[in-house]
């Protein structure tokens, strides 16, 4: 890997970091566009890769911020992690047939959607 792909990914990682822990997000919202925008990644390669790092414990220490600030529910994350982790290996066993510019589209209409959704949310 070449010192500029390098330094790009760890700036997606910080940018990725700074947001997950101001604004709890990053995994699909940043780092899988910018893996497939700045460096031209399939969509499957992106969200592969994505998947992989966050199988580390990459957000524990925000995690624990949120807690010892009381804004984390231990109980409700376990459960949300527990479904995650089985439907997750599920749609990822069916994901990676899919041709990647219809998985590109699908990916994006949910992002929209979802964002329309928190937009126009009272």
């Amino acid at each position: 890997m070449e010192l500029q792909s390098t330094v790009i990914i760890a700036l997606i990682g910080i940018a990725a970091g700074l947001l997950s822990g101001m604004l709890g997000l990053g995994g699909a919202i940043i780092i899988i566009p910018a893996l497939v925008m700045f460096l031209g990644y399939s969509q499957q390669m992106a969200q592969g890769t994505t998947l992989l790092m966050l199988a580390m414990p990459v957000g524990s220490l925000a995690a624990y911020q949120y807690y010892k600030a009381g804004h984390a529910d231990i109980k409700t994350a376990l459960i949300l992690g527990v479904a995650f982790f089985i439907s997750a290996f599920v749609s990822a066993k069916f994901v990676t047939n899919i041709p990647d510019n219809i998985l590109k589209k699908v990916f994006s209409v949910v992002l929209v959607a979802i964002a329309l959704k928190m937009w126009f949310q009272k």
